[in-house]
């Protein structure tokens, strides 16, 4: 009986983190817009970015919250429920947004939910990979760009401000960031990966 107890919280924070997760809530969102459905439009995927491409700003603004805030509530919860399992819950949210059952795991590329996973476990981390994000959006206007530094800066931040026992688990998700981003990669090393706001062909908006 001892030993079930002990599994119940370590299961318990991933099955949480991975159910809340894997809420597609870009698909939902315009769903309910009637912008229709998401993965069929522009790159496909169920991120902000690709919800930018209906031209519902709002939507898209709200895609990228709403993400953000489920990494963010798994890691929260499990700490106010399971304390010492926060790692497990956010390691099982990230997995629920990039691979979520509901869409036969075809999911998101993890940046906004990320956010809000680094900024629950220690927010001087989440306002650096904020920044990096933004100044770099703003400077550059290429998504993927400021993305996969933003997240490549989680490990980093989390190493310079002693936080060790994050550390890997954030380079792992960062690693996967970047495989998410692998067609944007050889976009951009072909110098065809769209900016925000600009024009681009039926060719460089896949992916």
């Amino acid at each position: 009986m001892a030993a079930e107890i002990v599994w119940i919280p370590p299961l318990g924070a991933l099955l949480l983190g991975y159910l809340l997760g894997s809420i597609p809530f870009g698909v939902v969102l315009t769903r309910l817009a009637g912008a229709g459905d998401l993965r069929q439009i522009g790159s496909g995927n169920i991120g902000a970015t690709n919800v930018l491409r209906t031209g519902r700003k709002g939507l898209a603004a709200a895609t990228l919250l709403l993400d953000a805030l489920k990494g963010f509530a798994a890691v929260w919860i499990v700490h106010m429920i399971w304390p010492g399992d926060e790692l497990l819950a956010a390691a099982a949210a990230f997995v629920g947004h990039c691979y979520p059952v509901w869409l036969g795991f075809k999911g998101g590329k993890g940046v906004a939910t990320l956010m809000g996973i680094v900024l629950a476990l220690y927010w001087p981390c989440g306002l650096v990979y904020a920044a990096v994000w933004l100044g770099l959006l703003a400077a550059l206007r290429i998504s993927s760009v400021a993305g996969m530094a933003a997240a490549v800066s989680a490990p980093v931040s989390a190493a310079v401000f002693g936080r060790f026992d994050e550390v890997f688990l954030l380079i792992a998700l960062a690693l996967i960031v970047l495989w998410k981003h692998r067609d944007n990669i050889d976009r951009l090393l072909s110098g065809t990966e769209p900016r925000v706001g600009g024009s681009k062909t039926k060719t460089e908006a896949r992916g």
